[in-house]
Parts: C-alpha cells; structure tokens; sequence
C-alpha cells in the first residue's frame, strides 16, 4: 500500500462521545492530496433474541468547504430545540411515567368516546 493511502485511511485526530445505546466517533481524516475533512459516524447498539448483538453504523463526510455553513446550521438548530423545549429530555425511554400529550387528553376525557379498538365498554349490572 502507498503513502497516499495509508495515509487516506489514517485516522488524524479522533474523539468519542458515548451517549447509552449510541456512540458518536468524530475522526479527522487526510484526502489523498493531503487536505484533512471530517467524518462524523453514529454506532448503535442492537441485541438479537439470542442475545447477541450487532452494531449499525451510519456516516457523514464533512469536507472544510461546508464547515462555516454546517456549524452555523447545527448552532440554529440546537438553539431552537433548547429555546422550544427546554434542556430537560422529555421521552418515554427516559421517563417510565411519560404519557404523550395526546394520552393525557384521551385519559382525562369521557370514555364513551374511545374507539372498540382501544376500550371494551363492560356493564357491571349484568355480572
């Protein structure tokens, strides 16, 4: 194998985030003229029946040409979700309790108006 390609596949500078069942590998990265790009992989954590588990992997390439525009993107967007919502993680994985808004309203409403579907109208008087 050449230099060029040693080095196309050396990792330059490299950082993890582990966060539960996913893991975030941030790795700079050389073209094969030399320049460094990023690459930005999520790994995920998956158990078969079995027991044993597998990984699924998905990858983004960041070249230095869209950096301004991606960091500029990714800083509107967390803003908005932290401005929206808050810093608190609302979700059911997190939350044993959590119920979705619409479950809290079809709880506090009449139970008549529940689909067959979901709600099994019982009469105890025939009991």
């Amino acid at each position: 194998m050449s230099t060029n390609e040693m080095m196309e596949k050396e990792e330059i500078y490299s950082k993890v985030l582990r966060a539960g069942r996913r893991t975030y590998f941030f790795d700079v990265r050389a073209t094969k003229a030399g320049d460094y790009y990023l690459t930005i992989t999520e790994s995920k954590k998956f158990t078969n029946e079995d027991g044993s588990f597998y990984y699924k992997k998905h990858k983004i390439y960041l070249y230095k040409e869209d950096f301004s525009e991606f960091n500029e993107i990714l800083a509107e967007m967390t803003d908005y979700i932290i401005n929206e919502k808050g810093e608190e993680v609302i979700s059911e994985r997190h939350q044993k309790d959590f119920k979705k808004e619409d479950q809290v309203e079809t709880d506090s409403s009449d139970a008549s108006s529940s689909t067959p579907d979901n709600f099994t109208d019982v009469n105890f008087e025939d009991i």
